[in-house]
């Protein structure tokens, strides 16, 4: 079972496997390098019948792609230091699609000095080398440009990817290929052969776009978005079926409809600002109408093999999935009921649905996946994400409702330290990323790791934040370093209220714009932190918005930008660059040199601003790492160094 945390279910049985046993507690907390580490398994997926599993683990220090049999035996195992792997994926039984990326400097005469590419690799379950995507092309760039999903086109394996075609030309008796655009047109790649073929062409200049795959391999729909004006349409199988003008640009091809014969697309209502999602016929004749009407999706299901709908999540995180098969609903039902006393996720399964993979985590659960077998009514335990992190060291989890100071109602997740009361305690406020994102009760890991050190840790879900209706994350438009900010203050304010926190001893930590947030809390605010710790945070609106423009080349992205945050005569007033005099608190700041999103550039003015106002702060740079802390060492660095930065100017004890 999941460390001891899941007793026997009525309707399953839970047959525990000793691969990756969990640790017991010891006196003490457990070492920060147990919190910062990558998880020792994650990202498992289930082969289509069920009897192989692919999963990262870490073994004895080595980061490594494991591919076992239904026994747990290992097929396959292949060395994955240093590599930033996103995901991975069985196309069949006897091959696995795995995509990494990396940063590249892409020199002179571009937009970008940096890129993160990406790259498909083929990996043979049965023996052999694993191929790249594109590898064996001379015509094409060596990474992939958007996945479209896989197929079964006349009876083999495809897979669908977007391709920088490279302009052939000749310099005497020599041929070569260089680069002409970075507009992608669509290719289908045999995954038994690795032989690529051209499916459709790139857009013209200014123009993006985006394809649903049918069962067939065929082009289903297209989706063509003019980045200069909005005007867009949306092609079938037997011309434009969908058209319109967006100034923004928030049209987006959702999926294949239940039956294969419609599509779905999201647009925008430029009255009311909200996104409808709207179902039109592939072969035309038909007005696009209207699904999910008031119902705001968190995650939609599709047939991996011909790209349909199955079935839906709400927002609502309380609610089960809701699928459009009965028996298929039915089955989820009781695969909740079984894990009911922990947050549980099926993370992958078996197009017939007789086998699934279940995350789950929460109180005295770091993290702990289970195959399960539907039929059979069994779920056996495979592996743990922390083994180092026994059950009692797991701090409690619970969701918090408050109000903002101006009657708006939101929430947030709170962690304690384990074994302590909830009382008089220090905190560390962890403002998320996004900020269109939201935190949701299960372990964080670096939540947990303040925890463990005795600090109780929030997690506001501000305006912005996606965890409720559309227009609470539209309520964020504007209100960078306004109403967003004093959110997250208010949420302070409830937790010294209620007794739970010390309001004295508080600190405010975040990444991305949760970095953003937390200059911002002992810049733009006065008197409520004893430190701030920024991890690759937005120092200057302005000069954010500077890069958008200049890397994206899109007018869309510009209007999207300025709707976000609102008037550009604002930006000096809320940018934690601009205000480093009124800095009232010690700073740390941590930015990783690979940055694509937030760039490396926000740290360094921001720490020169602070020297010239002569305001106390570090500064540490994560060399090679990118926005998402996906390398071990710099992962464990940054911990460290926000652990030593919080605990010298905010004690524990």
């Amino acid at each position: 079972m999941a460390k001891g945390a899941i007793g026997h279910a009525v309707i399953f049985c839970m047959c525990a496997l000793a691969w990756l046993a969990p640790a017991r507690a010891d006196t003490g907390p457990p070492p920060i390098d147990a919190y910062g580490e990558l998880p020792a398994m994650e990202e498992l997926v289930i082969s289509p019948s069920g009897e192989r599993i692919a999963t990262l683990a870490t073994i004895s220090g080595q980061r490594r792609l494991l591919i076992v049999d239904q026994d747990m035996k290992v097929l396959r195992s292949f060395a994955m230091d240093g590599l930033k792997i996103r995901s991975f994926d069985f196309v069949t039984d006897d091959h696995l699609l795995l995509r990494h990326s990396s940063t590249q400097d892409l020199g002179f005469g571009f937009s970008q000095d940096k890129f993160e590419f990406f790259q498909s690799i083929i990996i043979p379950v049965g023996g052999g080398e694993p191929e790249a995507v594109f590898g064996n092309r001379r015509d094409l760039v060596g990474a992939t440009f958007g996945y479209y999903g896989t197929r079964m086109v006349n009876g083999r394996p495809a897979a669908f990817f977007g391709a920088i075609e490279l302009e052939r030309e000749t310099t005497g008796n020599r041929t070569g290929y260089r680069f002409n655009h970075g507009r992608p047109a669509l290719y289908s790649v045999d995954i038994q052969t690795n032989a690529a073929k051209r499916v459709d062409g790139s857009p013209n200049e200014n123009m993006q776009r985006d394809w649903l795959i049918g069962h067939d391999g065929a082009i289903l729909a297209r989706l063509d978005l003019s980045q200069t004006n909005g005007a867009w349409q949306i092609r079938g199988t037997s011309g434009v079926i969908a058209k319109g003008v967006d100034p923004l640009g928030d049209v987006y091809l959702v999926a294949i409809g239940a039956d294969g014969s419609t599509i779905i697309y999201s647009a925008r209502d430029e009255t009311s600002g909200t996104t409808h999602w709207y179902e039109v016929a592939v072969g035309g004749g038909g007005t696009p109408a209207e699904v999910f009407g008031d119902d705001d999706i968190d995650r939609i299901f599709t047939d991996r093999l011909n790209g349909q709908l199955i079935g839906y999540l709400r927002e609502e995180s309380e609610i089960e999935p809701i699928f459009f098969d009965p028996g298929m609903t039915a089955k989820v039902k009781l695969i909740r009921k079984a894990f009911a006393k922990l947050n549980n996720r099926m993370i992958d399964w078996t197009r017939d649905f007789s086998h699934a993979i279940v995350r789950t985590d929460g109180d005295g659960d770091s993290g702990s996946y289970f195959k399960v077998d539907i039929a059979r009514l069994k779920a056996d335990a495979i592996g743990y994400e922390r083994p180092a992190i026994a059950p009692v060291q797991v701090g409690p989890v619970s969701t918090v409702e408050y109000t903002a100071s101006d009657g708006l109602e939101m929430n947030g997740i709170l962690t304690l330290p384990p074994g302590r009361e909830a009382k008089g305690l220090p905190l560390i406020m962890l403002p998320h990323g996004g900020p269109h994102s939201h935190d949701e009760e299960g372990f964080d890991w670096w939540a947990q790791a303040f925890a463990s050190r005795g600090y109780a840790v929030f997690q506001p879900n501000f305006r912005g934040s996606t965890n409720r209706s559309e227009s609470f994350a539209q309520a964020g438009y504007g209100q960078w370093g306004r109403k967003m900010q004093s959110d997250i203050s208010d949420g302070l304010a409830m937790l010294a209220e209620k007794g739970i926190v010390d309001p004295r001893r508080a600190c405010i930590v975040g990444a991305s714009y949760g970095g953003y947030a937390a200059l911002a809390g002992v810049t733009l605010q006065q008197g409520l932190y004893r430190c701030a710790v920024s991890v690759a945070g937005v120092a200057d609106l302005g000069l954010m918005t500077r890069i958008e423009r200049r890397e994206s080349g899109s007018k869309l992205r510009e209007r999207s930008l300025e709707e976000e945050l609102g008037p550009r005569s604002g930006f000096r007033e809320v940018s934690p660059r601009y205000n480093a005099a009124r800095a009232d608190a010690p700073i740390m700041l941590i930015h990783g040199r690979d940055d694509t999103v937030v760039h490396y550039e926000h740290s360094l003015k921001m720490a020169d601003a602070l020297k010239d106002a002569g305001k106390p702060y570090e500064f540490v740079e994560l060399k090679g790492e990118d926005h998402w802390l996906s390398l071990r060492e710099t992962r464990v660095a940054m911990l460290e160094a926000a652990m030593a930065f919080v605990m010298k100017h905010n004690p524990p004890d």
